[in-house]
């Protein structure tokens, strides 16, 4: 195998693992050699998740985990010592949205949920990786933020307050650990088509979207992936710090 897309021996733990891009990049990082842990607060689909990709012969685990609690978090990370020895490779992946709707009509339970999913989540998650990472004395991190964490995002106020503090996170962990050999990423990818996206948007609304960008659609969950795939891969050791978007061009616009 490519040395540059070779995951073999690898621990990987992914959030939101029971559906899109959480449960494509499982599925492509067991072809690769992975070791998975895969959690989601859906028990039942990322055991499924689990049970198909185990039959491909990959090494993998799944567990419920509500990613706004501190102890479900940190017993991902101790599943994934107990079962596979340490972790190798983090994915913060879980998150929601919210509906559309202008800044002035935000409410505090929107907040909050976002906050408590999408940035404790991650900070709840970085927390006991890099715990065992320090213990390691390597690792890579990588945060799923979104184009709406790199720019402003009409009607999308309170998830793009949410995805930049991911990309707050995500610099400042680089900072902090670069010298700990902990690689700390995040990618930031344009409306894709995962259900998070086809669930409140029909084809009509999606065509609509897409044309915001210079490629004229939206991205594929395998394009997101693709570039996982690269910002994990155990040859890319210099890379951290980033935000990267995968985003049909609308970034350069």
């Amino acid at each position: 195998m490519d040395p540059l897309l070779d995951f073999t021996g690898k621990v990987a733990v992914i959030t939101g693992a029971a559906q899109g891009l959480g449960q494509l990049l499982a599925q492509e990082l067991a072809k690769r050699g992975a070791k998975l842990v895969l959690c989601d607060i859906n028990e039942t689909g990322v055991k499924q998740v689990a049970k198909s990709i185990a039959a491909s012969g990959a090494k993998v685990i799944a567990m419920r985990c509500d990613v706004a609690s501190s102890e479900q978090c940190k017993a991902v990370v101790d599943s994934a010592i107990k079962a596979f020895g340490g972790v190798d490779i983090a994915v913060n992946n879980a998150g929601i949205a919210h509906e559309f709707m202008p800044l002035h009509d935000i409410d505090e339970s929107i907040m909050d949920s976002q906050f408590a999913i999408n940035v404790k989540g991650v900070q709840f998650g970085m927390r006991y990786q890099i715990q065992q990472m320090l213990k390691q004395g390597q690792g890579c991190i990588l945060n799923v933020s979104s184009m709406a964490g790199l720019c402003g995002s009409p009607l999308g106020s309170a998830y793009a307050m949410a995805k930049h503090a991911v990309i707050g996170l995500t610099k400042t962990g680089a900072v902090e650990y670069g010298r700990a050999n902990i690689r700390i990423n995040a990618i930031c990818p344009f409306f894709t088509l995962t259900p998070m996206v086809t669930n409140f948007a029909d084809e009509e609304k999606q065509k609509k979207i897409g044309k915001i960008a210079p490629m004229n659609r939206l991205g594929e969950p395998k394009e997101v992936v693709a570039t996982m795939l690269m910002m994990l891969s155990p040859a890319n050791t210099y890379m951290t710090g980033q935000c990267i978007a995968v985003d049909g061009g609308v970034s350069a616009t």
